[in-house]
């Protein structure tokens, strides 16, 4: 059986590849700061929760340390602040850079020191919108995922010779949830996790002549 590992698991995108990932038969191992929420998710796909703060390289350690050298690993903790440029709080700030890139890195230095010991593995990055264009008052998050999307860029060129697929996934768009629906006179304007999902499994499953880098999911109605 393989055995997957997703780090900033949540309700959401994290959620639904967890899902894909056990219906496809994999192991699944969730992490993020607070464990306890993702009892639930872990109980449901029969997999298993870790507490882990992404940015603390102790914590990162002793992850990868508990859970069995992972087939594929999604890194998917971002901390997003907004505000006017001469406003934001330059903690706060640190913070955005530290979950959104530093600890992307950390997450991704051990998963492709595990992979490396076989040749073989996937590595999946979730960016955004603000990977590719920084917007107005989101300097902070824009930041961060530039740097994540930099990171992924290089892990790229130096892995894929060695046998790991590294991913990065631009999800261009807003993410349908409970909480945010699809406007009434806009059905499918809003990108399904489910949707998503699918994608980065399909993705993860290419044969290594073929393997694609960077992907970017939209919704069907989005203009470029």
């Amino acid at each position: 059986m393989s055995t997957a590992l997703i780090v900033g698991a949540g309700p959401g995108l994290s959620a639904s590849f967890a899902r894909a990932l056990a219906r496809d038969g994999y192991r699944v191992a969730l992490a993020a700061r607070d464990a306890k929420k993702l009892a639930p998710l872990a109980t449901e796909i029969g997999g298993a929760a870790h507490g882990c703060d992404a940015t603390d390289p102790a914590q990162v350690a002793a992850l990868f340390a508990a859970v069995e050298t992972p087939d594929l690993v999604l890194y998917n903790a971002s901390f997003r602040i907004a505000g006017k440029l001469v406003d934001l709080d330059p903690a706060e700030v640190s913070r955005s850079l530290m979950v959104s890139a530093f600890g992307g890195f950390l997450v991704a230095q051990h998963a492709a020191r595990a992979m490396l010991t076989r040749g073989a593995g996937t590595i999946l990055l979730t960016g955004a919108s603000a990977s590719v264009k920084g917007y107005a008052r989101s300097a902070p998050f824009a930041m961060g995922k530039f740097a994540l999307r930099g990171l992924a860029q290089s892990m790229s060129r130096e892995l894929h010779p060695q046998g790991i697929h590294v991913v990065h996934v631009v999800v261009d768009g807003g993410i349908r949830s409970a909480a945010r629906p699809d406007p009434a006179d806009r059905p499918d304007s809003m990108l399904d996790p489910d949707a998503i999902a699918a994608t980065m499994l399909a993705v993860a499953k290419q044969p290594r002549s073929a393997w694609t880098d960077e992907i970017a999911v939209r919704p069907w109605v989005e203009t470029f």
